[in-house]
């Protein structure tokens, strides 16, 4: 399915010198790697926002730990202490 864009002076230059300095070979292979991007980083917030999810679920079910004992943990799985 072909596309038409309006992108704007600014982005049209862009676009014009990175094919002109041969970083892409063509105007579509800027307009795949710019949406590829934006792809990566909805995916990216996505699971994000399912992580924070997950957390405001879990405080609100009442799983959480206190944050001196979450410290004393944190404290001895890096420093060579036991994981738990």
């Amino acid at each position: 399915m072909a596309s038409s864009v309006d992108l704007g002076k600014q982005l049209e230059g862009v676009v014009t010198r990175l094919v002109a300095d041969g970083r892409y070979n063509s105007r579509s292979e800027v307009m795949r790697e710019g949406v590829r991007l934006i792809h990566e980083r909805e995916t990216r917030l996505a699971a994000l926002d399912a992580a924070i999810s997950r957390g405001l679920a879990d405080a609100d079910a009442g799983r959480v730990v206190d944050i001196d004992e979450a410290a004393r943990r944190l404290d001895r799985r890096y420093s060579g202490g036991d994981a738990a």
